[in-house]
């Protein structure tokens, strides 16, 4: 009998692990301004669970298209309206939803390039007069923000021969390294991840007068494949635990907001 209860101890015990080892699968779709916080604590949650998390970033706008032209996803990442109008449309679960952060807008040049001054509203405002040229997204929250505070410095007119709009990182970071624009503004998050990559330095944030903030929410899909798995990585991202990584990406917490 004690054998018998050893085997069946031990089968179940190699089955738990088993499962725990295959896990699930869970696919993030969000915003390229969460993409190195979601990545680095996916990487943390794999190793503590053994599910497997996929992700696809894109800006706000190219993400919620996605789903909207039917992608399937497991937990979403994108501005509160855009979670709502999902909720709305029952692809995300209404008692899901939570904050999750929030990230300023930051500044990059060139890799060794000479950082300019951009530590008060009026250093801000020379530095973006005196350059070339300027990149910021197209149709990301980052964008609208950065021309939201040329509006309010009074020069979008001068600004607008130097801007140039980027719908990706990857083509940002080409252009920056072959000296097609010199500046970088753009979620601090995106910006710390070129610099991480070697593709740009960080200046610094807008200063504090005129700094902008893209609001993120998340969700879990109504059609997730495994809910559990789902939100507990939800639950995971948003714990008191995942303050050390939401900082060193350019992060604030949902709770800060």
């Amino acid at each position: 009998m004690r054998a018998l209860i050893a085997v069946t101890l031990g089968l179940t015990l190699l089955l738990s692990q088993s499962f725990t080892v295959q896990g699930a699968e869970i696919k993030v779709i969000g915003s390229t301004g969460v993409a190195s916080t979601v990545i680095e604590l996916g990487r943390q949650f794999e190793a503590k669970s053994g599910h497997r998390i996929q992700t696809d970033f894109a800006v706000i706008a190219v993400s919620k298209r996605k789903i909207d032209a039917g992608a399937t996803f497991d937990i979403a990442i994108l501005s509160p309206d855009a979670i709502e109008s999902l909720i709305g449309q029952r692809k995300v679960a209404a008692d899901t939803r939570t904050e999750f952060g929030r990230t300023g807008l930051g500044v990059g040049v060139r890799r060794g390039a000479a950082k300019p001054d951009i530590s008060t509203t009026a250093a801000f405002k020379a530095t973006l007069l005196a350059a070339k040229s300027v990149s910021h997204s197209t149709e990301g929250l980052s964008g609208v923000a950065f021309r939201a505070a040329l509006d309010r410095l009074d020069i979008a007119a001068e600004m607008k021969p130097k801007l140039r709009a980027f719908s990706d990182n990857v083509a940002r970071a080409r252009a920056l390294a072959a000296g097609e624009i010199e500046l970088v503004v753009t979620g601090v998050g995106p910006v710390l991840a070129m610099a991480e990559a070697g593709e740009a330095d960080f200046v610094g944030t807008l200063p504090a007068e005129i700094q902008d903030y893209v609001v993120f929410t998340a969700g879990v899909s109504t059609a997730a494949r495994d809910p559990a798995a789902a939100e507990a990585f939800l639950r995971f991202m948003t714990s008191p635990a995942a303050a050390p990584v939401f900082k060193a990406k350019g992060m604030e917490r949902g709770s800060r907001m």
